[in-house]
């Protein structure tokens, strides 16, 4: 994605600073909305998807610590400059400590500033761009090798180590039967474990990943052979 789609939200109660990080925003190929206070700023994270947001601390009504606070309580990872008059270490540490991504204080270079964001915002993408090398798919299903984290139709689903590895090796043999000694050897290596095991584990992803768990389409018992993830 180009910068010159780079959307920026630059919140402050000042109106000179901000139509100065406005014009430095224009300058450096990118577009930006304004606000005055953390609630308009609250507001309009709602209404838009930004790339980055320059938030002031000192603000009448909700200041800007509150507001990191309040977007990063809501599970909201958009790149976040504080830019402050204050220049004590200690406020710096608090910004950087309950999400921000930087802190910049007053007055600022606008080239530097201009980089800085730049900088921030293509980060931001490489990691929120999953690798397609480290994902692999299976109809609904999406297991993510680099991260361990497996979901159903985009929306994650939790699962423990065991059903972890589970889920992995039948993401990575579709359509496979597996007798039940050859999953104890590649799930449980040397472990002794209750002949059982295998069915309850069995048992709890179906919960998890089946529509209808008391009649399974995904992980399927092949009579007299083992187990068999499918797919359609």
């Amino acid at each position: 994605m180009s910068d010159s789609k780079n959307l920026v939200l630059i919140v402050d109660d000042e109106e000179a600073i901000v139509s100065m990080l406005y014009k430095v925003m224009l300058s450096n190929g990118m577009e930006a909305h304004t606000a005055h206070n953390g609630m308009e700023a609250l507001r309009l994270m709602k209404s838009n998807t930004y790339d980055l947001m320059m938030l002031d601390v000192n603000m009448p009504g909700i200041d800007g610590f509150e507001v990191v606070k309040t977007l990063r309580d809501q599970g909201n990872q958009t790149p976040i400059i504080i830019i402050s008059g204050r220049q004590e270490d200690y406020d710096t540490l608090y910004g950087l400590d309950i999400g921000a991504d930087d802190y910049i204080t007053k007055p600022f270079n606008p080239i530097t500033l201009g980089a800085k964001v730049k900088a921030i915002i293509r980060r931001s993408k490489r990691t929120s761009e999953p690798d397609r090398e480290n994902l692999l798919v299976a109809g609904p299903f999406t297991y993510n090798t680099s991260t361990l984290r497996f979901y159903k139709n985009e929306e994650e689903i939790p699962l423990s180590a065991k059903e972890n590895a589970l889920m992995k090796l039948f993401m990575d043999n579709v359509n496979r039967i597996f007798p039940k000694d050859s999953i104890y050897d590649q799930v449980w290596g040397d472990s002794i474990i209750d002949d059982n095991a295998i069915m309850v584990y069995i048992n709890r992803l179906r919960q998890k990943v089946e529509d209808e768990p008391s009649h399974p389409k995904y992980i399927q018992t092949v009579r007299g052979l083992g187990y068999r993830f499918v797919v359609k």
